[in-house]
């Protein structure tokens, strides 16, 4: 295998705001009242090892920068990868032209000027370059799945163990003098194995995520615990429809909170197409939980000193004691509604779900019966209503233990109701995402079974 293949080379962010100050300065050339750029470069590398043999070695090295221009309240937008001064000419071109043609929009431009992130930003820790070459991915993809393999006679076939790694940079600027730029990497071991016995098969997964490589879990341990959730789940059960507690367990978890942050974005809202519309100032969570934005946790997945605007991020209380105290708006958004900017253009930066509870097993513990849930499948969630359809599978629970898994059940309610029915959220925090929450209790929920 060539060595060639290591990730080893480095987005150059001062090449980025070096395009980044040349479009816009073509730009202005061309008299648009106001202009922004944003230019990016990855380099990854990503190997799937299956059955003891590699499957796919991928390397990637994808760049590219964006204009987006104003004339009047018309914009126009457009893009390239090819970073040659005449090209970068021929986009800002396009972008002016495009603008010629769109519909009036009060509420294009830029954010305000007072709101960019200026001065000396925070050291958010976010680039830890792992010199992975493909020889070490291969070897970890492979040890990965053999520990899963290994680890019971039951499993006996593998979708494979995948280890990636990423490197980027972005850097983002505007006719208002406002240039920045970000760099960051991300690393991840993900293990998907099957299991076989008498009554059928079953699979299950397990994946660690980081930015440093060295907060990564071990690839024995991802191998392991992706073999033991497939075995655990083997002999799987039919139920009868009844309604019951669920306990969703935090990767689960972090997800049914997320359908609240869609319908409380600006872009819901404007659209009048959210099941939380018009909701500031109501109870939508019990008194017990806070949903706290925190956008310069160091090395976190979601921390960012500046949103896609280049408005600064700052903390904020999303929820307080249950009430919602506001929507997550870029300046679009916000103008839309006639408020401000929240800082949000682009998404959240890493929401943070209080805890009222213990871990896990303490719930568990506390449930005289209800549903385990571990996995949820397809896309049953209507943003407008609410309404919240998912197929499920997990484990049965009775008298404060685990008794049985269970498969082939669809849970469903109204996410109104269902968020006034959270009974507890656990202090056992998924970390490898931008919500950052805990297992969570909802006290009753329809389990559609047999």
């Amino acid at each position: 295998m060539r060595q060639d293949l290591a990730l080893s080379a480095e987005p150059d962010e001062n090449e980025l705001r070096q395009l980044v100050e040349t479009v816009l300065a073509e730009a202005r050339k061309r008299g648009v009242d106001q202009a922004e750029a944003v230019a990016s470069h990855d380099i990854g590398i990503s190997v799937t090892a299956r059955l003891g043999d590699v499957e796919s070695l991928e390397y990637t090295n994808d760049r590219g920068i964006g204009i987006t221009v104003y004339k009047g309240l018309r914009k126009g937008s457009a893009s390239t990868s090819d970073f040659r001064p005449a090209a970068l000419c021929e986009a800002v071109e396009k972008a002016c032209s495009f603008a010629n043609h769109t519909a009036v929009d009060e509420c294009s431009g830029l954010a305000d000027a007072e709101l960019m992130a200026v001065g000396d930003l925070p050291d958010l820790d976010l680039k830890h370059t792992w010199n992975l070459t493909a020889e070490k991915a291969i070897e970890m993809a492979i040890a990965c799945e053999d520990a899963a393999r290994s680890f019971d006679s039951r499993i006996t076939n593998s979708e494979g163990a995948t280890v990636s790694s990423n490197n980027g940079s972005r850097a983002y600027g505007n006719s208002h003098g406002f240039l920045q730029s970000l760099a960051k990497t991300s690393h991840s071991v993900s293990c998907i194995v099957i299991g076989d016995d008498e009554e059928g098969m079953q699979r299950d997964y397990w994946y660690s995520a980081a930015r440093d490589e060295q907060g990564l879990e071990s690839i024995q341990k991802i191998g392991e615990t992706a073999a033991r959730r497939t075995v655990s789940r083997l002999g799987a059960r039919k139920i009868d429809t009844v309604k019951a507690p669920i306990l969703f367990a935090p990767e689960i978890a972090r997800g049914f909170i997320g359908h609240a942050i869609g319908a409380i974005s600006g872009g819901a809202q404007y659209r009048r197409s959210s099941f939380l519309l018009d909701a500031a100032g109501e109870q939508i969570f019990p008194t017990f939980i806070q949903l706290q934005e925190r956008p310069h946790i160091p090395k976190a997945m979601a921390s960012a000193a500046f949103d896609g605007d280049g408005v600064a991020t700052k903390n904020r209380d999303i929820v307080t004691d249950g009430v919602l105290q506001g929507y997550i708006m870029g300046s679009y958004s916000a103008r839309q509604l006639g408020l401000a900017t929240t800082g949000n253009a682009g998404g959240t930066h890493n929401l943070i779900v209080s805890a009222n509870a213990s871990d896990q097993a303490e719930i568990i513990a506390s449930m005289k019966c209800g549903l385990f849930v571990h996995e949820l499948i397809g896309q049953g969630v209507n943003g407008v209503t609410g309404d919240y359809s998912r197929g499920a599978v997990g484990y049965w629970i009775e008298d404060g233990e685990i008794a049985y898994p269970v498969h082939e059940v669809t849970i469903a309610g109204n996410l109104r109701d269902l968020y006034q029915r959270i009974s507890a959220v656990g202090n056992d925090q998924d970390l490898r995402g931008g919500i950052r929450c805990g297992s969570i209790l909802v006290d009753e929920m329809t389990i559609a079974g047999t």
